[in-house]
């Protein structure tokens, strides 16, 4: 053979680079190869059975200190005085995320980036929202602002505190945020009281999740499909969570379907039921038709689990198997999310120690 035939593609040769797989694929890890093999170390650090098992079983919360050191979570608590509060529990362990979730961001590129930073304005709203509430029941801005989810943070939270109005609100703080255009339903609400902030904040989810949607969709590809089910998962709880809670409230049903998502499985036929619920039967006959929350309100199902519990396991199982894919960033959204259960899971755990409660210990979710 010659030279020249011996550097001839074949055929086969030619038709193995794609390999029916969409050119995406193909170019994937060029950017973000290193990061998926960050973010999977650091999945591979959540805690599993074993752990909790030997959690269960601590005496004390440095107990539990003691068994955390030899995991991913290291010396975390090392400077920590005893004995060690839940309180500061749950403050070393979330600091270990957004460390984690920092890193993974400064690292990023496009599209990414904006994926990462869409994760954050889910905490935006909530601080927003845990701010209002504090400010309306005249707490110090300094003690809210230490609540506050570092995830969430942003330069003009500070000023929320002495707003007195939406439209002030909007005007002098949100209108420079990433949430600024999601803000548009909730001008007219002038007083903020309990009932006008649960709508800010439903609105404002409302909006967001739509908005994560339409990007994930534009994305394409196994994000798409990923995202789109652990975002359709979320708008059916706040469906179902709206309407749970409005049932004794003034809240009419108008208003009721305006902070309902448009996205979910439940939507338009499910919703359109909720609407018109009045009672936890009409809820319950709502959602019926759909097996995945079927079970969630029946009467005598699991007496130990909330309607919230039982959301997070199904929330837990679609954010494991997004691990089971690959080139896609519904990963980061996963691991953001089963890292925020395990931090649960360790407060839980923590409390029934010292509060002793040890017939309530095992009531965690387990993830992996």
């Amino acid at each position: 053979f010659s030279d020249a035939d011996t550097h001839r593609p074949t055929e086969a040769t030619q038709a193995a680079p794609c390999c029916g797989f969409p050119a995406a694929m193909m170019t994937y890890n060029i950017d973000v190869g290193y990061l998926e093999g960050l973010l999977r170390g650091y999945r591979a650090g959540i805690l599993n059975s074993t752990d909790y098992a030997n959690l269960t079983q601590c005496e004390t919360i440095d107990d539990m200190k003691m068994h955390l050191s030899s995991t991913d979570y290291g010396n975390f608590l090392q400077n920590e005085p005893s004995p060690i509060s839940t309180t500061t529990l749950a403050q070393k362990t979330t600091e270990k995320l957004v460390e984690e979730f920092n890193f993974l961001r400064m690292q990023a590129v496009e599209p990414l980036a904006t994926f990462l930073d869409y994760i954050t304005y889910g905490y935006m709203i909530d601080n927003i929202i845990l701010v209002l509430t504090g400010t309306s029941h005249n707490r110090s801005s300094e003690e809210l602002l230490e609540k506050c989810h570092p995830l969430g943070l942003f330069d003009s939270m500070a000023t929320l505190c002495v707003t007195q109005s939406t439209s002030e609100l909007y005007r002098t703080v949100l209108v420079d945020t990433p949430l600024g255009p999601y803000f548009g339903d909730c001008i007219s609400l002038e007083d903020l009281d309990e009932v006008n902030i649960e709508i800010i904040r439903n609105t404002l989810y409302k909006a967001y999740l739509e908005d994560f949607h339409a990007f994930c969709m534009k994305v394409g590809g196994e994000t798409a499909e990923v995202m789109g089910d652990i975002l359709k998962l979320e708008a059916d709880r706040r469906a179902i969570n709206i309407t749970v809670n409005s049932l004794d409230t003034d809240l009419d049903l108008k208003s009721r379907e305006k902070l309902y998502p448009t996205i979910g499985l439940l939507y338009p036929e499910g919703t359109s039921r909720l609407i018109k619920a009045t009672d936890l039967d009409a809820v319950r006959s709502a959602i019926d038709a759909f097996p995945d929350y079927r079970g969630l309100l029946s009467e005598g199902y699991d007496d130990d689990k909330t309607i919230e519990d039982q959301f997070f396991e199904l929330e837990v199982n679609l954010n494991r198997l997004a691990f089971e894919q690959q080139f896609h960033y519904g990963m980061y959204y996963a691991f953001v999310k089963l890292k925020e259960q395990e931090i649960r899971n360790i407060v839980w755990i923590g409390e029934c120690i010292s509060q002793d409660q040890r017939g309530r210990i095992n009531q965690y979710v387990p993830i992996f």
